[in-house]
């Protein structure tokens, strides 16, 4: 079906490009999209598991002997360097395109973690998982501002919760891995933890090959003035589809392309959108500290409080993995139909109130390992759909000029603050051997989610089945 495209007297041009996108239901493009593209939480998932479960095997190596602060620490350079480049490749995709970026941080991500196989010593196992970080907060900006641009509007939000939600395939496929490469009986503990990095490595390799079936996102075309390009790419969509043509004209969304300046960035995000970005950078900050300090010390508790062995983490692991998993998948279309807004503060304040809970009965030593797990299964049931909810405000709220930086941007700064201290600080709570210290680690994050919930409640963005036009009109609209 051909686009109602035109070019007009004043260089704008006229396209139905999104609404053509919108109109389509599930199909195998978009199935491709969520495989191709959704990797990229199930390889964090599995980076971090990895950093996890690794942990004992890290302080018992010969060659490393890491401190439990310095576990601490290599989680936190992991979280620096996907700071850094969510930052880089944010910008970097608003201006090349999203296809080329997606394939550069994926190898990226390829080759650190391959690397980091080989570290010698302390200071180069905490740059390559900065590195491999980078790639991974690349990966980010790239490719949620990619998904939400190809995916229909009102798949949009059950869709990104379960890709955000895939993190925890990934931290299971780690613990299985972990299992079998940190058991002495099949490899030696030095070399196991070092295998243990080629497993994403291998799985990155495959994806590679699969993402070269994916197009460039025709919304990103069009704002760059490639609407006949763009046009094309969506007809051949929908031919895939077998979409029939409209009964009626489509409506017609009217720009004038033009290059993003610095300047479009602080004007939108501080003057034209000041209450979004309170919110999003709240939801963001919140998430990052309450899963980066719990989750990345996760088998240090395991192991100095309920005596774990470290070929055993993986065991308790993949229940975690599990409740975090199902909460965005059985969760995640409330957010389409009940609304953005009260699942968002359903959620957070779930999270939050659990949390508060477990650290009086991790405090009162009421838990034992299994119900330790159970515990943190039912809380990250909620605090996963939360959390997701972050990445899906970040990636909606904004004009779709600035999709992938402003993604960048609230994932930096919302990691900075919330989550690149977590690791260490927890590591150190922990690695004081008092349960009462943790208790009011686990409690500060639990303020913070309840404090997200209030915020979110009253300020998020309604987004439910929306065009992304429509919850934020383009940089370069016009009115036709």
């Amino acid at each position: 079906m051909p686009s109602r495209s035109d070019a007009m007297p004043d260089a704008a041009v006229a396209t139905d490009v999104p609404a053509r996108l919108d109109r389509l239901r599930w199909g195998r493009f978009h199935t491709l999209v969520v495989l191709a593209l959704g990797i990229t939480w199930i390889l964090d998932g599995l980076e971090v598991t990895l950093t996890g479960a690794i942990a004992g095997a890290l302080k018992a190596s010969p060659v490393l002997r890491l401190t439990d602060a310095q576990v601490g620490l290599a989680a936190s350079g992991y979280l620096v360097g996907a700071v850094g480049g969510a930052l880089l490749f944010g910008w970097l995709t608003d201006r090349l395109g999203r296809k080329r970026l997606f394939n550069v941080t994926l190898g990226l991500y390829l080759v650190a973690t391959a690397l980091t196989a080989l570290s010698p010593n302390l200071a180069v196992f905490v740059l390559l998982r900065a590195l491999t970080g980078a790639g991974i907060g690349g990966e980010y900006a790239a490719i949620n501002s990619a998904i939400q641009e190809l995916i229909p509007a009102r798949y949009r939000g059950h869709t990104d919760l379960v890709i955000n939600g895939s993190f925890w395939l990934g931290a299971a496929l780690g613990a299985l891995g972990s299992m079998l490469l940190l058991d002495p009986r099949v490899l030696p503990t030095e070399l196991g933890w070092r295998c243990a990095f080629g497993i994403g490595a291998v799985l990155g390799l495959g994806i590679l090959w699969l993402r070269r079936y994916l197009p460039e996102s025709p919304r990103w075309l069009m704002l760059h003035g490639r609407v006949d390009e763009a046009a094309r790419i969506v007809g051949d969509i929908e031919r895939r589809h077998g979409a029939t043509a409209p009964a009626s004209p489509l409506p017609l969304l009217h720009l004038r392309p033009r290059a993003l300046r610095w300047g479009d960035v602080t004007r939108t995000l501080l003057r034209d959108y000041p209450g979004r970005t309170a919110v999003t950078l709240v939801l963001m900050a919140a998430q990052a500290f309450f899963y980066n300090a719990i989750f990345f010390t996760y088998a240090l508790v395991l192991g100095r409080f309920y005596g774990v062995p470290n070929e055993r983490i993986g065991l308790y692991i993949l229940p975690f993995a599990a409740g975090n998993f199902l909460g965005p998948l059985l969760l995640g279309r409330l957010f389409d139909s009940l609304g953005r807004r009260p699942m968002i503060a359903l959620t957070y304040a779930l999270s939050g109130a659990l949390l508060a809970l477990i650290a009086w009965l991790f405090e009162r030593g009421l838990l034992d390992a299994a119900t330790q797990t159970l515990a943190w299964s039912v809380v990250f049931f909620f605090a996963s759909a939360a959390a997701s909810s972050a990445y899906l405000t970040a990636s909606e709220s904004f004009p779709l000029e600035l999709r992938a930086l402003a993604i960048a941007l609230f994932y930096a700064v919302g990691t900075a603050l919330g989550g690149v201290a977590g690791p260490w600080l927890f590591g150190t709570l922990i690695g004081s051997g008092e349960r009462s210290a943790i208790a009011w680690g686990y409690l500060g994050g639990a303020l913070l989610m309840l404090l997200a919930a209030g915020v979110a409640w009253r300020w998020s963005v309604r987004a439910e089945r929306m065009p992304l036009e429509s919850v934020a009109p383009p940089l370069s609209r016009r009115d036709g």
